[in-house]
């Protein structure tokens, strides 16, 4: 009887050994499959490019950080960790740095990723014109890059590297929120709201192109959010609703860039990407926050004045004592929380709010 049980459980420790080695090794395989993340976007995923800018586009201060690990501001527009930072946790690499920390190194290492991101980026160059490093001017700073991996490891160990590592992309909605605000009386999906969108995705088709020429194959866009629903432009309203004009548009941008990358992968067979409508996804917790652990996705968590929308989270603005139960940390962007919850989504979620396959399926080619 002893030896049987002694018996069972030496099988059940193997059984378990195997098992966590099979996990064990299936993390490893998924990490050594991505070996970097190149980011390029906006304040949504800026992890501090903006504080080596002189800009007023900045979050190197309190409350911003706050939750963050040690408790300080990182020029994260965010309470604590940001989409950027999740992506990277989950694909078992370290969050990529700023390229402006980087570039002023004399021995700056690309291989394991860069960001690029700003925040008050635009696909336009005229969004935010002086305040942030605009797309274009990130896309030229990942050339240098580009050119500096080719001379350090080889082009074709370089373009290896490029090809297995992700390029996310988190760009439109600073430009979206700029018509929206200049065009308050306009009526959601009107001609030159429309138009305004067409011009944005001629230019981003352009700037996906160049990427390609550049060593992208794996790449992750992350799409616009219902930005009509943050609080900066909730407070815009009589009744404090939704820009329907901003919604509409960010929905029109989403379905036109899905549409780009789609027409790319036909003409370029080893080009992959998946789309992650933020849109979509975001509205979910906007539209029943308790279903997804929310108890305010109206007003932000810090800031001041109406719905904390009136002046933006600073060293004297109020915050809310549980910020793990707003969606939105500001007047623009989303908490550690709902940024953890949507990543979490594109990471394993499908269709409608990510395709045509999801991060780790992205990950996996």
């Amino acid at each position: 009887m002893g030896a049987h049980i002694v018996a069972s459980c030496s099988l059940a420790a193997i059984v378990a050994f195997m098992a966590a080695s099979s996990f064990l090794a299936t993390v490893a395989v998924a990490a050594s499959a991505v070996p970097a993340v190149y980011v390029f976007g906006d304040s949504l995923a800026d992890v501090g490019n903006n504080n080596y800018l002189v800009t007023v586009l900045k979050a190197d201060f309190s409350h911003n950080g706050m939750d963050y690990p040690g408790g300080k501001a990182t020029g994260r527009f965010s309470n604590g960790k940001n989409s950027a930072d999740f992506i990277a946790e989950k694909l078992g690499l370290a969050t990529s740095p700023p390229y402006l920390a980087l570039s002023s190194s004399s021995n700056a290492n690309y291989a394991n990723g860069v960001s690029f991101a700003s925040g008050g980026a635009g696909v336009s160059n005229a969004t935010n014109t002086d305040l942030c490093i605009t797309f274009d001017k990130q896309i030229e700073y990942y050339s240098g890059v580009y050119a500096s991996l080719a001379r350090s490891l080889g082009q074709a160990q370089s373009d290896s590297h490029l090809a297995k590592s992700i390029f996310a992309i988190t760009i439109g909605s600073n430009d979206i929120i700029h018509y929206a605000k200049a065009n308050t009386g306009a009526g959601a999906g009107d001609g030159p709201s429309q138009q305004f969108v067409e011009t944005l995705i001629q230019s981003l088709t352009g700037q996906l192109q160049s990427l390609y020429n550049l060593g992208a194959r794996k790449v992750l866009f992350l799409g616009t959010g219902p930005v009509g629903c943050t609080p900066s432009l909730r407070e815009l309203s009589s009744t404090k609703d939704c820009s329907a004009l901003a919604n509409a548009m960010a929905v029109q941008y989403n379905k036109a860039a899905e549409a780009v990358l789609s027409g790319m992968t036909a003409q370029h067979q080893d080009l992959h990407y998946a789309l992650f409508d933020s849109s979509a996804a975001l509205l979910r917790y906007i539209d029943q926050p308790a279903a997804y652990g929310f108890a305010e996705a109206e007003a932000a968590c810090c800031g001041l004045g109406d719905m904390h929308a009136k002046i933006a989270c600073t060293p004297l603005s109020a915050y809310c004592a549980n910020r793990s139960d707003h969606v939105f940390w500001d007047f623009y962007h989303p908490t550690e929380a709902t940024a953890q919850k949507l990543t979490n989504t594109a990471f394993d979620g499908s269709a409608p709010f990510i395709f045509p396959i999801n991060i780790r399926q992205l990950s996996a080619l």
